[in-house]
């Protein structure tokens, strides 16, 4: 089945968001809406999923979040978990508007911090026909842990630092995303630089297409931002992915989790957290997603 893609973009609460949007050429169906983790953009391999799920007779919409990637906001890379959950509604509504779309049966998709955000959603009410959440932020305090108190206290300055100039009006204090075990960066883990590093050559992307850094008031929140506790409430599918060895989203905590979701289907991996973007891990992931899809949300 061949799809078409086009460039549009929608309203966030005044701000202008990107969005890219894959239409099959099937008649109305649904829909899968589709945003990256933590400081991730659409560019960065998302595409890759949602020209499977369009070939598979999905309408597709991937979009940017508010001063990320090619959305509009300022100032820039500045992570707000309450602004991205109205970004993700706004895509939703302007989701189940467009021409061919079945408004009843729209899926939320999400990865890492994103992932997080569509349990959130669902278990918020948000009217899903399903999610996706693959290797999601689950539990704010594990992620802290998983940080290390030596690693937490030398981005205490960057997370301090920021909100202080946050208060002041200031422009932000960035902190990298990702870097090498003992580095100034949110990511330290032994497969963070490389893992983001695979992303963007697997995207045809440059390293500096995009930047890799965030504001470092986030590191505030993270710790407060578990959305496994409201895992019990979701009522739609769900389909929860899970690697072995993730060092940023620690798995037992995500297993504990899905297994509260009444509809849920838990497929676990070999491999660590950037491992299910790229080969040899992404054909069998893929592969999940659609036949989740088939029968949870049919074309």
């Amino acid at each position: 089945m061949g799809f078409t893609r086009t460039e549009e973009q929608f309203d966030s609460r005044g701000v202008r968001c990107a969005a890219a949007v894959f239409r099959p050429e099937s008649q109305t169906g649904p829909a899968v809406v589709m945003a990256h983790g933590f400081n991730g953009v659409r560019a960065l391999r998302l595409y890759a999923y949602a020209e499977r799920f369009a070939d598979a007779g999905y309408t597709v919409v991937v979009f940017d979040y508010r001063g990320f990637g090619e959305s509009e906001g300022e100032p820039r890379q500045v992570l707000d978990i309450d602004a991205q959950l109205d970004d993700w509604r706004s895509a939703l509504k302007f989701t189940r508007a467009l021409d061919g779309v079945d408004a009843g049966k729209v899926v939320a998709w999400g990865t890492s911090f994103s992932g997080g955000h569509v349990i959130t959603l669902a278990a918020s009410g948000e009217p899903l026909a399903a999610v996706i959440a693959q290797v999601p932020h689950i539990s704010g305090p594990a992620a802290v842990r998983a940080t290390g108190v030596k690693q937490s206290l030398r981005l205490a300055p960057y997370a301090l630092g920021d909100q202080v100039r946050s208060l002041l009006g200031r422009a932000p204090l960035y902190v990298a995303a990702a870097g090498t075990p003992g580095s100034k960066a949110v990511m330290a883990t032994p497969d963070a630089e490389p893992g983001y590093s695979k992303l963007i050559s697997e995207s045809g992307l440059t390293p500096d297409a995009y930047p890799m850094d965030v504001a470092g008031r986030i590191l505030l929140r993270i710790g407060l931002y578990s959305p496994g506790r409201h895992a019990s409430a979701i009522t739609c599918p769900a389909l929860v992915q899970i690697v072995t060895e993730d060092s940023i989203t620690p798995t037992a905590v995500a297993l504990k989790a899905a297994s509260k979701i009444r509809n849920g289907v838990v497929k676990t991996y070999p491999g660590g957290h950037f491992d299910p973007y790229v080969e040899p891990l992404f054909p069998t992931v893929i592969a999940d997603q659609l036949a989740f899809l088939a029968d949870a949300v049919p074309v």
